[in-house]
């Protein structure tokens, strides 16, 4: 967050959480209540690239979330979900913006006995894999300390 605010007075932090029940709701809306008046607050589920980020800072928050719309609407189907994320970074891309992507990293933790999570670890892998592949930077960052992979 840091970061964002370093690069842009008002950054935009976008949430990409789906309002599954009235649990997940208050978890978004006590998320969100942590961004001051200095940040700009939007949500979109899918098709990031629909808004126009010319010349903003955005902080993406998150992928794995993202992940879990197109997993969800596609009906778990992996490739169709990492195609479809695939093309809007390409999109997102093209813009002339900074962006900074949250995501996490699925595959360190347990391994998981069910199939569809096991392919949901597998997606989150590959989605992560591209992103830090186009990316002109990539952080990791563990208890708090940012580990610098590129």
């Amino acid at each position: 967050m840091k970061l964002a605010r370093s690069l842009s007075q008002k950054p935009i932090y976008l949430a990409t959480a789906r309002r599954w029940d009235d649990d997940f709701g208050k978890r978004i809306d006590r998320h969100a209540s942590d961004r001051d008046d200095s940040w700009e607050v939007l949500e979109k589920e899918t098709k990031l690239y629909e808004i126009d980020f010319t010349n903003r800072a955005v902080v993406v928050d998150c992928i794995t979330l993202w992940l879990t719309n197109y997993w969800v609407d596609t009906k778990q189907n992996a490739e169709v979900s990492l195609d479809s994320f695939k093309s809007e970074i390409d999109l997102l891309a093209k813009q002339d913006a900074t962006f900074i992507f949250i995501s996490n990293e699925l595959g360190m933790g347990l391994h998981p006995h069910e199939e569809s999570s096991r392919k949901f670890v597998d997606l989150q892998g590959w989605a992560n894999q591209y992103v830090a592949q186009i990316a002109d930077k990539a952080i990791f960052m563990a208890s708090g300390l940012p580990l610098t992979l590129k």
